[in-house]
């Protein structure tokens, strides 16, 4: 047996600290709270949140909307009016945007919107699709594939 692995009877109860009964009980006349300051004063608590007059967090952070986000996903964004150029049944993906010249850089993942009309059938890979450009691709006969790639924080 080791110090470290003595522990107390199971349901037993360590006795209440009796403050202000004299320096031969350990907690004497001011009973651990120290000499002097505010946490030694009666009724000591200061509020939740008071940070000792300086302005304190819940008054230094925004609290109205159209805040940015600290990690807000970001997506390479494609109209479907734009994918009427291509060829039909063909697979759509970032690459073979980046070769017809749709797109000029991929630095995200792609995200398709539903601006303008479709009218070829594709097959289309994209991270994500707003639900008016997923309707628009399907009524044309095409194919909505999520990929896996998660988007990366900016």
């Amino acid at each position: 047996m080791r110090f470290q692995d003595l522990h107390p009877q199971a349901g037993s109860r360590r006795r209440k600290r009796r403050v202000g009964r004299g320096i031969a009980a350990g907690q004497g006349a001011s009973c651990g709270f120290g000499m002097r300051g505010q946490k030694s004063r009666s009724g000591r608590p200061t509020r939740p949140g008071f940070e000792g007059g300086q302005n304190p967090l819940y008054r230094r952070l925004p609290k109205l909307k159209h805040f940015p986000l600290v990690n807000r996903k970001v997506y390479t964004t494609i109209n479907v009016g734009r994918l009427n150029t291509l060829p039909a049944n063909s697979v759509v993906t970032v690459e073979s945007l980046l070769e017809a010249g749709i797109l000029t850089t991929a630095k995200y993942p792609l995200k398709v919107l539903g601006d303008g009309e479709l009218n070829v059938k594709l097959e289309v890979h994209a991270a994500a699709f707003s639900g008016s450009a997923r309707s628009k691709i399907e009524a044309a006969g095409g194919v909505c594939v999520e990929t896996s790639v998660a988007a990366d924080s900016e």
